[in-house]
Parts: C-alpha cells; structure tokens; sequence
C-alpha cells in the first residue's frame, strides 16, 4: 500500500511496535499507538520526536478510522479489540508482513513450529554466516524484530540478503502477502489455546507460513508428525516439497549409516552433533536441507555444525556441581517442550514445573516420566501441574527454593532440570529472565 500520510494504528509497543513505527515514520505514514502499559520518559520522547499521537486501550480508541493496523503479536487474536477491527474492515498486519512490504527482494527462510523454532533459525543463520558472511541476517520471533533489520541494513533499498526468519503463529495470523523462498512447519503440538480460542486456529494458523509460496519455493516436511500431515492435506502446499525422517530411510533427508543423509548422500556423522536430543537431531536436518538448498557445500556444514554448541535456555548445560549436571529448559513452555526434554535422558531426573497457569494438559507427559526421580512444583501453577504429574510432588512457592531443595535430593549422576511446562508470567517477564535467574540459582550454590 501507499504509506505516506496513511493513518496506521500500531496496536502494542515492545520491540517489534518500536520497530514498526520507526520504519512507518521513514515511510511518512500519520502514526497512532495503542498501549495499556506505562511508557517510560524514553519512549514517550522518542515517539514524540516521530509526531506519534499516543492512545491507551479504551474500546473507543478502535472505532476511529486508520486506513490500517499493525498488531503486536502480544495482542491475542481472540482479543475484543481484534474482533471490533474486523468486524469494521479495518485490515491488520504484523510488523513481519510490514517490513516484507517495504523489502526489495531477499532470501526468506521462515521457520515455525510448536518446537525447536529458535535452535533451527539460530543453526540456519549459522550457516548462512558461513556462507555468505555479512550477507547473512536472523530476526523475527527470535528477538530482533525484522522490521529492525530493514532499517539496520537498508532493506528498502539493498536487496540479496539471506534471513533465517523464526515466525510465531501469532506473526503469522495477519499475514497477507508474505512469501518465503524456504520454509518449514517443524512440528504441530498443543500450545496458544488462551490466546487462538481452539487447537484448530492454532493449527491453522501455522500453515499461513506458505499459503503465499508457490513454484520453487522450498517446503521442508516432517514426515514424522501426523498433525501436520492432517493440516497440509486440509490446506494444501502449492510448492516444491521436501521430505524428513528420524525413523524412516525412504524420505529425501533421512538418519542412515550413523549420518544425516540428504538425497542419498551422507552429509554429517551424527557424532558431530553436540547437542543432546533427537528434537535436535531434526532441528539440524532442517537447517541442512536448507543450506543444501541455497548450494552451502557439505564442508561449510560439517565445520559449522561441528562447532555449534546449542542456544540459550533449550537444554542448556548451566553446571556440574557433586555429580549432578543442571539444565535451564526455560524454554519449555508447553508439554510438548518439556517431553522433549525428558526424552533427551534415561534417568535420575529431578524436574522442576511450574509457572504461569495456562491449563495445559498433562496425561501426555505422564508417559514420559520413566526418567524422573523427583517432580518439584513452583509458582502460580506448581501445584495443579506437580500434582496432574505424579502422586508426591515436592511443592515450594519460587525457583529459587525449587533450586535449593533439588539440591539437597541429588546425587551422583543425577540431572536438575528446568522445563517447566508452561510460560513465566505469574513471577518473570519472560522464560529469559527465568532462565537466567536459574542459572544465577545454580552457580551460586
């Protein structure tokens, strides 16, 4: 569309509202805000200097004409404020929808998924690093909002680069004419219900990630989830697919022979993988495919791979202290996550949940509890989530005492680990900063 004096409503601040409203201010757009939150001096300044006109979250603020918004991804679909806007034809776009907008042509890998989303953007951009160097971008979900990214690096006017691009399915939801060149559905598990109203709008919405792909366009497919293989029937893929497997050897990229095969060929030893999981296992496969794709060669993915030690908060190894390792899984916001991470050890594991109550189911995850030793329960929803799991859980008010009294139960080979099935909100503004604080937790003990 035609930005330049456009009324545009960015609805929610953060990162990525900051970030859409510097680039609609270079486009001449007329700018309103919407945020319920305090604004600090800073902010209130720097959105002055741009001329934003600032709103709080009053219905009335939502039945004034713009001739489009910008959602936050915080702010749920289902959300009243949402469903006015429709209802009134008023279009809504993401910030990532904005900044493809404005793009000249680049090299989009747009990775989604319940699980493993940033592990893979992250060995993607790694990758695309070493490929192609200062030519390599990554941003998104993962934390640099990609409307950030078209203003660092010009994208308005520079074209070319490659962007391992992680995208919610709260990005995705308001896309409309996004196109990535390669993407990928990781895999679809139940996450998002208090905030898409039903499993099936989660579901859905995760298939936006190619509804616009088309031609040779690359869809990486795991061919091991039957979820996804339920949604890409009911809405089907318009372009070139690939296939994965852990468990078959008939698919285009496939476990054989100890290697990472990828169109008959074995391109990385499984032993050069230094992460713990199978989840990780697929996580590289993906990233593969996709290097392999863009022509990397198979050197410049054996070195990286080879050297690429994890990211923060997925299974991360915080300490050996006594002859029990800690682990920070603070990205182990939903049940799926947190079996994942169960999976990843055959015993003695002293588990630590709890958090935000988002009502999450936990019978799946009662079949993976062979590894656990001992469950202790923390925060708002510690003791419904410790007790669904087993009959005598530990229950303590924070992290902290969760911490301390793990502590006190392990011994020598024993694992401390932090997935605590759901997000952080109840004590922490994110599973970062509860992660981190785990990890402040365990090297002072």
């Amino acid at each position: 569309m035609e930005y330049r004096n456009a009324k545009v409503l960015v609805i929610g601040l953060a990162r990525s509202g900051m970030a859409a409203i510097n680039v609609l201010h270079k486009l001449n757009a007329k700018i309103y805000l919407s945020e319920k939150k305090e604004l600090s001096e800073e902010e209130k300044a720097h959105l002055e200097s741009l001329g934003v006109t600032i709103y709080d979250q009053d219905m009335s603020v939502f039945e004034k004409d713009y001739d489009l918004v910008i959602k936050n991804p915080g702010v749920p679909p289902v959300s009243p404020i949402v469903k006015r806007l429709k209802e009134r034809n008023i279009p809504i776009i993401t910030e990532i929808e904005l900044a493809y907008d404005v793009s000249k042509p680049q090299h989009y890998i747009a990775i989604t998924g319940t699980n493993g989303k940033t592990t893979t953007t992250t060995v993607m951009y790694e990758l695309l690093k070493t490929a192609f160097g200062e030519k390599a971008l990554v941003g998104g979900n993962i934390g640099t909002p990609l409307c950030e990214l078209v203003l660092q690096y010009d994208l308005m006017e520079n074209e070319g680069y490659y962007i391992s691009l992680e995208i919610s399915n709260h990005q995705l939801v308001d896309i409309d004419r996004f196109r990535p060149e390669i993407a990928t559905i990781i895999n679809l598990t139940p996450d998002h219900l208090e905030t898409m109203g039903s499993l099936d709008a989660y579901y859905k919405s995760k298939t936006e990630v190619y509804r616009n792909m088309k031609d040779d366009d690359l869809f990486i497919y795991n061919d091991d989830d039957p979820i996804l293989k339920e949604y890409t029937k009911r809405y089907p893929i318009n372009c070139k697919i690939e296939k994965f497997s852990l468990t078959k050897d008939n698919t285009y990229a496939c476990l054989k022979d100890g290697y990472i095969n990828i169109n008959n060929e074995n391109v990385l030893p499984l032993s050069n993988i230094r992460l713990v999981g199978k989840h990780n296992v697929q996580n590289i496969i993906i990233a593969m495919m996709a290097a392999k794709a863009l022509g990397i060669s198979n050197k410049d993915i054996n070195d990286t791979i080879s050297s690429f030690k994890g990211v923060e908060h997925r299974i991360e190894f915080v300490r050996e202290l006594d002859g029990v390792k800690y682990y920070n899984d603070s990205k182990g916001t939903n049940t799926d996550a947190t079996i994942t991470a169960l999976d990843s050890f055959d015993k003695g594991v002293i588990l630590l949940v709890g958090g935000y109550e988002k009502g999450l189911d936990m019978s799946e995850m009662r079949k993976h509890l062979g590894c656990v030793k001992k469950v202790i329960g923390f925060g708002a929803a510690g003791y419904r989530i410790a007790h669904d799991l087993v009959d005598d859980p530990i229950i303590v008010e924070n992290l902290d005492q969760a911490t301390r009294q793990a502590k006190q139960l392990g011994t020598d080979g024993d694992i401390v680990l932090l997935s605590p099935t759901t997000s952080s909100f109840d004590q922490y503004s994110g599973y970062e900063e509860r992660g981190r604080h785990f990890k402040k937790i365990v090297n002072s003990l």
